[in-house]
């Protein structure tokens, strides 16, 4: 009787065991933006994998993503004003409304409860609750001048407070959302036209570059009486600006050695401003065309950089102690998006017109696998749940 009764025990636990989920966390997870589909797919960076794909999600012509605090859900805000909550362990939709009628990104709050989004139409910039999406307020993008403006350069910032730049009005505001349900805005004029903003790892700088005139506009957070200041003004002086083929994005994070690394508007530069010499112009790295996207390795060590057509097939590699180029390579056509592994051992490229992720180490260079996908975009993986201003 004693070995029939375990023999069921020991039947009955490998009979859970068989049916119990498998376990797993969210630290190496991502996803990438399928555009033309309207889904995301879910991968592993770890293990270099497609998981899951996720459909029904919009517009996602120049869709973003941003994470929660625990790295489970992943908010992407599409073209079509669609904010969408998924829930990456399970593979599903939780979640979508349609909040604007064009829109192009948003952010997260530093403790993870209200989710941003910025607008271009019709502007504004409104906010939801994280779990739910239920609006919580909605901040119309009317300038000092009376203008309506697209908001573009969302960041969270410390303390519940988020910044954008208003486009046509040519101001940054700064949001205090501590209250969601009555944001307090400051209002800064910046300069002619910005189009889109980084804030510095710590939240201290919010930096806006200037499409409408040379310069970029620097807002210090951590001043008594925070006022803009001009940085890079004239950085073109003498030259001829070439055609804008692709606005370039400042949001790669393109911080390294204590020195931020940015794309120049119609110029085939990269621009280096030292953030202890008073952001004023330390050097000028040369390209092969006008960069979007300028990107730091985690470590710093390396900035990469992608490039507007008719150079999009093309990737450069800059060594920052010695601000040279290090590498050139053409790894496939229509480099979208670059995202970087957690740790930087290895980058991630979204290849548009070619279906297809690539996945290179970023030592060798060697190229590490390869993953279909349709018309890949944006790459966002979760450690940027853990960093301002992603």
């Amino acid at each position: 009787m004693r070995r029939f009764l375990l023999a069921c025990l020991a039947t009955l636990t490998l009979a859970a065991c068989a049916t119990a989920p498998t376990l797993r966390g969210t630290g190496d997870l991502g996803v990438v933006i399928e555009r033309a589909a309207g889904r995301v797919q879910i991968v592993d960076t770890s293990t270099q994998r497609h998981l899951a794909t996720v459909a029904g999600l919009g517009d996602l012509s120049h869709a973003s993503v941003v994470f929660s605090r625990d790295a489970r859900f992943a908010y992407v805000f599409g073209r079509d004003g669609g904010l969408s909550r998924i829930d990456l362990l399970t593979a599903t939709l939780t979640h979508r409304i349609v909040q604007a009628g064009n829109a192009i990104g948003g952010a997260i709050s530093q403790d993870g409860r209200i989710v941003a989004a910025q607008n271009y139409q019709p502007g504004g910039v409104r906010l939801f609750d994280a779990t739910t999406l239920a609006p919580l307020a909605d901040i119309p993008a009317v300038g000092a001048d009376g203008r309506v403006s697209k908001v573009v350069g969302l960041v969270d910032l410390p303390n519940q407070h988020f910044a954008a730049s208003l486009f046509e009005s040519g101001e940054i505001w700064v949001i205090d959302a501590r209250q969601p349900q009555q944001p307090v805005v400051k209002t800064y004029a910046a300069g002619r036209e910005p189009y889109d903003a980084l804030v510095t790892p710590d939240g201290r700088w919010y930096v806006a570059g200037l499409y409408g005139e040379d310069g970029l506009a620097l807002l210090d957070m951590w001043a008594p009486t925070p006022s803009i200041r001009k940085i890079l003004a004239g950085y073109g002086r003498g030259e001829t600006k070439l055609p804008v083929y692709k606005m370039p994005h400042l949001r790669g994070w393109a911080m390294a050695q204590g020195e931020a690394w940015l794309p120049a508007i119609g110029r085939h530069e990269v621009l280096i401003a030292g953030v202890q010499q008073g952001w004023r112009e330390q050097g000028r790295v040369a390209v092969a065309g006008q960069p979007v996207f300028v990107m730091a390795r985690p470590d710093g060590r390396q900035v990469w950089v992608n490039f507007a057509f008719p150079n999009n097939d093309t990737v450069q590699v800059i060594d920052t102690p010695s601000r040279q180029i290090r590498h050139t390579f053409k790894p496939c056509k229509g480099v979208l998006h670059m995202e970087f592994t957690p740790k930087g051992e290895a980058v991630w490229l979204s290849c548009r017109d070619d279906n297809r992720i690539e996945v290179y180490d970023t030592t060798t260079f060697a190229r590490l696998a390869t993953l279909p996908a349709d018309n890949p975009s944006g790459i966002f993986f979760t450690s940027r749940a853990h960093r301002v201003g992603m």
